[in-house]
């Protein structure tokens, strides 16, 4: 909806009572406080509520609702979508509450919603600790987890959703629940994939896995090697032990120490293989990839809390995701795969992957999230500068999906994908989850507040499904 401009005495009015602050348009700081992750997202919220309680969340809730101002959440900012911010309405900044409490003897984190995968990387990391977080370090603990969690260390430790002890919400009416498995059990269940459609998370509770060796082996290839790189990763995959994660990916070749001179800035083939193990046993393992003779190389034992951070995008690009997911990968999909990086903008961040699946994934609880058979994901992850590459970013995302049609599920992880249309949305739950999920969301927003992230709307309004 189109909200009316917000009074200045109504948002004094909100200041006064706010642990937090308050911010408008009129703030110095309100363009460095809105941006996000994508810079293609301009929407411009009338007022941004910095939360430093739940009281304060409470608060802004009832201002948006006497405003009838659309409501956001943020934390880490990285919906690719733009689901973090409301144009002309109200964002709910949860980046105060970012507090992480470890427990090494029981092995537990409680992380506040406003926490990124840094600063639960970081804490746990002293203990030799680490449960599943996403694949940069900025991204947001809330987002990733409430989304369902795919990360580098899934195929040994599961989703970090799968990881989740418990969760603390406040919902559209201002209630403070508490979910996990013996409290509001359908909540719970919703809360492992179903995004941010059910409230206002203010604190996670996450199992911690034991992880006293880590390592990692980053290889470079020429972009025209990919082919023959490609299946050997394939091989290398098929069969491997729950331990090895990473993936396999187009890329511009950096200024790294470990990248020959004469690949920076042109299209190079990637592998990253993880190993909650020792280097000397990674080694073994990659053997067959290092016999293909990498022009760049890294192969190191390295805290796993570093690999978090090594690999972050940097933010202020245009951004375009989307991903297909896959039971097989037979010759002709690689071939497609590998042919389609040709599209790719380079020089840009821009990563052409390829991911497996499997291992405690596929062993995971069924969750309302995407299909635990699946054995391969292909995401493009689009990052660019220039506006006027706008269309070919998109038009090299989009074809890829339809190169991968023969072979795809059908579903998605939807936190790999921005707005895609509804029937996409019902595709990542599936539809006898949507409906359940439906009828959780009747139940705590009627009234369908949470909206921004990937909408699963009430039961009985305007339910996608309602023929069907």
């Amino acid at each position: 909806m189109t909200a009316d401009p917000v009074e200045r005495a109504s948002v004094d009015a909100l200041r006064k009572e706010f642990a937090g602050r308050v911010v408008t348009p009129q703030e110095s700081d309100y363009e460095d406080i809105r941006s996000v992750f994508n810079s293609m997202i301009t929407a411009r919220p009338q007022v941004i509520a910095q939360c430093g309680s739940t009281a304060d969340i409470r608060d802004a809730l009832d201002f948006a609702r006497t405003n009838r101002l659309d409501v956001a959440v943020r934390s880490g900012g990285h919906s690719v979508a733009g689901s973090c911010l409301a144009e002309d309405g109200l964002v709910i900044d949860m980046r105060r509450l970012d507090s992480v409490t470890v427990d090494p003897e029981v092995g537990t984190a409680r992380v506040g919603g406003g926490a990124v995968w840094a600063d639960v990387d970081q804490a746990t990391q002293p203990h030799g600790l680490a449960t599943t977080g996403g694949r940069v370090s900025t991204t947001g603990v809330a987002g990733l987890t409430l989304g369902g969690g795919s990360g580098w260390v899934e195929r040994k430790f599961g989703l970090a959703c799968d990881n989740l002890i418990s969760v603390d919400l406040v919902t559209a009416d201002g209630r403070e629940l508490t979910a996990n498995e013996q409290e509001n059990q359908e909540l719970f269940w919703a809360l492992h994939g179903g995004g941010g459609n059910f409230g206002i998370a203010t604190a996670f509770t996450f199992r911690l896995h034991k992880l006293p060796d880590f390592s990692i082996a980053l290889l470079v290839w020429p972009g025209d090697q990919g082919r023959a790189v490609a299946g050997g990763y394939r091989g290398l995959l098929t069969g491997a032990p729950d331990d090895v994660g990473g993936g396999l990916l187009y890329l511009t070749g950096r200024p790294e120490d470990f990248v020959p001179e004469h690949l920076h800035g042109t299209l190079c083939t990637g592998v990253l293989v993880t190993y909650t193990g020792p280097v000397a046993e990674l080694r073994e393992l990659i053997a067959p990839l290092l016999a293909m003779a990498p022009e760049g190389q890294l192969v190191t034992d390295i805290p796993y809390a570093d690999l978090q951070c090594m690999l972050d995008d940097p933010p202020g690009y245009r951004n375009y995701w989307s991903a297909e997911h896959l039971t097989q990968l037979p010759d002709e999909a690689l071939d497609r795969f590998c042919e389609r990086a040709e599209d790719m903008i380079v020089p840009s961040p821009s990563q052409h992957l390829l991911l497996p699946l499997g291992g405690a994934v596929a062993r995971g609880a069924a969750w309302p999230g995407f299909d635990r058979g699946n054995e391969w994901v292909v995401h493009p992850l689009g990052l660019w500068e220039d506006p006027a590459d706008d269309d070919q970013a998109r038009a090299w995302a989009r074809n890829l999906r339809a190169d991968m049609h023969r072979w795809a599920t059908g579903d998605v992880y939807l936190n790999f994908i921005g707005d895609e249309g509804e029937d996409r949305v019902v595709a990542g739950y599936g539809e006898a989850n949507y409906r359940r999920l439906a009828a959780v969301k009747a139940d705590l927003d009627p009234d369908n507040v949470f909206n921004r992230w990937h909408n699963v709307r009430p039961a009985g309004k305007g339910d996608p499904l309602a023929g069907v």
